[in-house]
């Protein structure tokens, strides 16, 4: 849950919502079905959505070792359900406080660099496939924020 809605949550016994943090509730309580249905689908479809990205990444970096591919794809992994959590509970902070400091750390004792480019490159081209634009907006900053932070 978004931590100013956890923090309203947290300051019930001392008052009552103001009406603009009662509409931030509603705004949550609100998008909370669509972002079920995402998350749930994101859920049914993931070997779907990781073998079409592992597939293709070979065939774009045909040299690539496959200890790397192995690590791309479980990183991939990783990153595609701490952003899907992250996009359910509306909290960007969750995915980078989790994964993604972690992530940065251990990728900085490799170069992955080309194979993680390739590898969101192609992630994103599978999502978009997949899924609406509307369930995109909701994923998107988050996929955005560990390809940023991995690549650049």
């Amino acid at each position: 849950m978004i931590p100013k809605i956890q923090e309203l949550i947290n300051q019930a016994q001392d008052r009552y919502l103001a009406s603009d943090e009662l509409g931030l509730m509603e705004s949550y309580v609100s998008s909370l079905p669509d972002r079920l249905k995402l998350y749930k689908l994101i859920r049914d479809r993931e070997i779907d959505i990781l073998q079409s990205v592992a597939d293709q990444v070979q065939s774009e970096l045909p040299n690539v070792a496959v200890e790397d591919l192995e690590v791309g794809i479980k990183n991939l992994v990783l990153v595609l359900r701490y952003s899907s959590m992250a996009m359910l509970l509306n909290d960007e902070n969750f995915l980078k406080e989790r994964l993604l400091s972690w992530l940065e750390g251990i990728m900085s004792m490799r170069d992955m660099r080309r194979l993680n480019d390739a590898l969101y490159k192609l992630l994103n081209q599978v999502l978009r496939q997949q899924f609406s634009p509307n369930q995109l907006a909701l994923l998107q900053p988050l996929i955005t924020a560990a390809q940023v932070t991995l690549i650049y």
